[in-house]
């Protein structure tokens, strides 16, 4: 936890298992402010906190390198990029529940990206196939797929609702 006006560490929460490759690589906090998703690519999955940021709540398994984080533009689900499973989890935004598992057809590594803000789109970078990957947030239809050079990590989908920005792949509120 960081304090906004001094940028100082107030605290940290230890995850109940250690990794000593990637570690954390997104957060979000859910819509209503209840828990914290945390995306762990080397654990497979997403990491529960609660709002207060306390106390881990429980792990929900996704995906080989859960990565990336996003919320449908009606804050009802959460979808999580698993960039070595070639897949991407639909979780319910306030529980975690699992909705849906989204294959890509002919396999990819969905990245980091973000949904477009009329809401009918995910566009994620495909980190080790050099594409990106343009997908239905209405059923997981894989809609175009964009070659682009070598090893997109993450891009910014824009414009985006809000006014400022949060930081991370265009991220505002």
């Amino acid at each position: 936890m960081v304090d906004v006006t001094t940028h100082g560490m107030l605290r940290t929460v230890d995850m109940p298992v250690r990794h000593n490759h990637m570690g954390p690589q997104d957060v979000r906090l859910a819509p209503d402010g209840s828990v914290y998703y945390i995306a762990d690519c080397d654990g497979g999955g997403v990491w529960m906190l609660d709002g207060a940021a306390n106390q881990v709540l429980r792990f929900i398994p996704t995906g080989k390198c859960a990565h990336g984080l996003y919320f449908s533009r009606d804050a009802v689900r959460l979808f999580v990029t698993n960039r070595s499973e070639e897949s991407i989890s639909v979780l319910d935004a306030y529980t975690g529940a699992p909705i849906a598992v989204w294959r890509l057809p002919g396999g990819g590594s969905p990245d980091m990206g973000n949904v477009t803000a009329d809401g009918a789109q995910l566009w994620v970078s495909g980190r080790y196939n050099n594409v990106v990957h343009v997908v239905s947030t209405a059923d997981g239809t894989l809609l175009p797929t964009i070659k682009v050079g070598n090893e997109p990590h993450g891009l910014a989908v824009w414009p985006q609702p809000g006014r400022y920005s949060l930081g991370h792949t265009g991220t505002t509120r």
